[in-house]
């Protein structure tokens, strides 16, 4: 993986080979992409690409809420395999709205898998996950935990093997930063970053769609596998670094403010609940969580409940009850209209520290 801001700018103007054939298996299976309109979804898919190897792709317009018509694409079509990365990823919308975050990232989740234990066709369901599901502090983040606890649950029964991969940014993707800082740049400025200690992890889009694959195929049950991001990157660094590569010069042509952390934000992210479990796989960019997850008995009676109430419930109650099924959710507390106190994770600059790739893979 490149090393530098600048060699990950770069290797974005590359053109990588097709994503199609991560595993043999895979490539002779019906595929189907849930929320393929993302860029890492639609080279998974590998794009226009895959006729040349004779692949046949096929389109549907659909909500993953509408399970009728979700019913009616896998009657038709009998996936054997689902890569389902259709979800809200917006964290600052998503605290404004967070019914529509459960609706969307917990209903269209359980809906999609509930199908696929349904219909009999699925062999395994792949969920895309992210690096705000772990030890969330914003309703996406914590949303998206929800799903991967349900896709969890059901892969303990039933035929479809459930697996989840989790990984962070990708540079150049729907919503990725680089955009908004291109477009900064070509108006003169100025380049807008939330905080000068802001980290993420990031890796680029052919990457990520080789490695969803690989993961996708190497899953057995209920594993959660993690890929490997490299190490974190300030944006501060890659606002600099991309102002660089349009040949001019930080904070003289071209200016750089500090907006403040967003509802829902923190300045790091993790990409593993407890290092302590992970484990190296065959691939050397793929590490696995054999999760042990425990559930409580009202497991499926709170993911019921605050369906049910997502359009009726106030935001602080819809926050209180993801705080029942995600118990290391850490929200906003909103203590009067229009002011916000952020826990101490979100406005922690020091994650814990992670356990470093080469610990993990010395493993056995």
């Amino acid at each position: 993986m490149p090393s530098t801001p600048e060699q990950r700018l770069q290797e974005l103007h590359l053109i990588l080979p097709p994503a199609i054939a991560a595993h043999a298996r895979l490539v002779e299976e019906k595929i189907r992409v849930l929320g393929g309109a993302g860029r890492t979804a639609e080279l998974a898919c590998a794009g226009e690409n895959a006729r040349d190897t004779g692949a046949v792709i096929s389109y549907f317009i659909g909500d993953i809420c509408d399970r009728d018509r979700m019913r009616v694409i896998f009657d038709r079509k009998r996936p054997e395999v689902v890569f389902h990365a259709a979800a809200y990823k917006h964290v600052p919308l998503m605290e404004e709205n967070p019914g529509e975050a459960v609706k969307n990232n917990v209903l269209g989740t359980k809906i999609l898998a509930d199908l696929c234990n349904e219909i009999g066709s699925v062999e395994r369901f792949v969920m895309i996950s992210t690096d705000k599901a772990v030890n969330p502090t914003s309703v996406m983040g914590a949303t998206k935990r929800i799903a991967g606890r349900y896709v969890q649950y059901l892969a303990r029964q039933g035929k479809t093997k459930f697996i989840t991969v989790r990984f962070g940014n990708v540079l150049g993707s729907a919503g990725s930063v680089i955009p908004l800082f291109k477009k900064q740049i070509a108006a003169g400025g100025p380049v807008t970053v939330t905080h000068p200690d802001m980290i993420r992890y990031f890796m680029t889009i052919p990457e990520a769609s080789q490695l969803v694959l690989q993961a996708g195929a190497m899953g057995r049950r209920g594993e959660i596998f993690v890929l490997d991001m490299g190490d974190p990157v300030r944006i501060l660094d890659l606002a600099n670094s991309l102002i660089k590569l349009s040949g001019l010069r930080p904070n003289e042509d071209i200016k750089i403010e500090f907006t403040g952390i967003r509802p829902g934000e923190k300045l790091f992210e993790e990409l593993c609940l407890d290092c302590e479990e992970m484990r190296p796989t065959p691939h050397p960019k793929v590490f696995v969580h054999l999760s042990d997850e425990k559930y409580a008995e009202d497991f499926l009676a709170k993911i019921s409940e605050i369906i049910e109430r997502a359009d009726s419930a106030s935001p602080d109650e819809i926050r209180a009850m993801i705080s029942g099924l995600v118990p290391e959710y850490i929200g906003l507390t909103y203590v009067a209209p229009n002011v916000i106190q952020f826990s101490d994770r979100a406005a922690s600059s020091q994650p814990r520290k992670n356990i470093s790739n080469e610990e993990i893979k010395g493993r056995k």
